[in-house]
């Protein structure tokens, strides 16, 4: 009997060592866990400020508007000699190409206000005469060309005429014209040469559409050859081998197109402008030859 008490009070106090035990595990770990929150807090902190300070900085990367110009004129100035020619001769004909533009655009809007002041002047005139007159005020419109020269050959006729002996007791004669053919002649050569100063440089804007592509092809092939050149000699393929002279190629190949495209909208949209005048050439000539034919002949 005394050896079974003595066996109960040594498995209370095992059983007691093992709960002491499993409560100060249970302890340590709940402390552990206390200790890991505020760890996890501070990280989400650093993570959410690690973010915000990215986009600060990307924001200050974007900032600066000149970086890429800067680039492109680093670029242009340590540009091969060949590359530079090319991108000196295509800005130079870019240029005048502009300058053409812009002084076509303002030649043919004044043309077509004088022209439609000269008809209306034209249609409410009785006599050539007075066309005469307003047409000296009017010198930008085609149509003035074609007039005058229609006139002079008219007058030219009528002295012609005049030299004719006249019956003197009779009414004076009526002037009158004796080749209705000539005066169309002098019409249409007038005609040609209002088309020959309207299309004055215009031609020259189909040359730089045509060329200018091919010269900045030009300049593209150098480059691509000498970053060739350049991954020969340094048998390497890294970017900052053949950055630049791809670089430059593909500057040229734009510099062309720049000069091309400009060029070629303007020379359509002029050449459309031209055929209309030459049409209003052709119906004012037409509209000549009718009142001289009922007045003259």
């Amino acid at each position: 009997m005394h050896a079974e008490l003595q066996s109960y009070h040594t498995f209370d106090s095992i059983q007691g060592a093992c709960y002491a035990r499993t409560t100060a595990l249970s302890q340590r770990r709940a402390a552990e866990r206390a200790r890991a929150r505020p760890r996890r807090s501070s990280e989400a902190s650093l993570h959410t400020l690690g973010l915000l300070v990215l986009a600060l900085q990307a924001q200050d990367g974007a900032a600066p508007v000149t970086s890429g110009s800067r680039v492109l004129i680093d670029i242009i100035t340590k540009a091969t000699v060949i590359n530079q020619a090319v991108l000196a001769i295509l800005v130079a004909i870019s240029i005048a190409s502009w300058a053409i533009i812009l002084s076509k655009w303002l030649t043919y809007r004044k043309v077509q206000s004088q022209t439609s002041q000269f008809l209306d002047a034209f249609r409410k005139s009785s006599k050539f005469s007075e066309v005469q007159a307003v047409a000296t005020t009017l010198s930008a419109s085609p149509l003035v060309g074609v007039f005058q020269a229609g006139y002079a050959e008219l007058n030219a006729q009528f002295r012609l005429g005049k030299e004719q002996p006249a019956n003197p007791s009779g009414p004076a004669p009526r002037p009158t014209i004796k080749s209705l053919t000539a005066v169309d002649r002098a019409l249409l050569r007038a005609a040609t040469v209002e088309i020959n100063k309207l299309e004055k440089r215009v031609p020259f804007l189909a040359t730089v559409a045509s060329v200018a592509p091919f010269i900045g092809l030009f300049g593209t092939v150098v480059g691509i050859t000498i970053a060739f050149q350049r991954i020969g000699t340094t048998g390497s393929t890294n970017l900052a081998v053949v950055g630049p002279s791809i670089s430059e190629a593909l500057i040229a190949t734009a510099a062309g197109l720049f000069a091309a495209i400009p060029a070629v909208l303007a020379y359509n949209h002029f050449s459309t402008r031209m055929k209309t005048f030459a049409a209003e050439m052709d119906d004012f000539s037409l509209e000549f030859l009718n009142i001289a034919e009922r007045n003259f002949t």
